[in-house]
């Protein structure tokens, strides 16, 4: 265990299993939900496995929307990528902020849980095949975090190249 605790790395710790703590524990005080399990190990598998849920929804569709609405005005990539070998903070400060993300969207998911619950009982569709519909949302998440990732990968081989 402590082997597997000693290769997260903090950018896992702060944005994958800080907030899954963080909503796992929350949505149980909060809600009828309970996520955690007699094992010290599982929980801490469904804690981290929140928390990257948790990020995706933030980079897939928090992070678009505020740039939508002009909340957010992010510099040009290859500005990024040029500005992070001079300056060695920008790393550290990106992390930050995309746990600053990850937290808002913690908060988000807890009144959509609370909505969901309060209006299960009343549509009794979402309670029969809410497993179905997660697995489903859950597939659509992780195709478009792939096609992200797939396309931030891309950027910085073309930056790299000055394409």
């Amino acid at each position: 265990m402590k082997e597997l605790l000693d290769k997260l790395t903090t950018y896992n710790l702060f944005n994958y299993l800080l907030p899954g703590i963080l909503f796992c524990v929350i949505l149980t005080s909060y809600t009828s939900f309970n996520f955690f399990v007699d094992s010290a190990i599982m929980n801490l598998f469904i804690c981290y496995f929140s928390g990257l849920v948790i990020s995706r929804v933030g980079s897939l569709f928090l992070e678009p929307f505020l740039r939508y609405i002009s909340f957010l005005k992010f510099a040009p990539y290859k500005d990024f990528v040029e500005a992070g070998k001079a300056d060695s903070k920008l790393d550290l400060l990106s992390e930050a902020n995309n746990m600053y993300r990850t937290i808002s969207v913690v908060f988000f998911l807890l009144l959509l849980a609370k909505l969901y619950e309060l209006l299960g009982s009343v549509i009794y569709f979402f309670f029969e095949y809410s497993l179905s519909i997660l697995i489903v949302l859950l597939l659509f998440l992780f195709l478009l975090s792939y096609r992200k990732q797939t396309n931030y990968i891309k950027s910085r081989v073309d930056s790299h190249f000055k394409r």
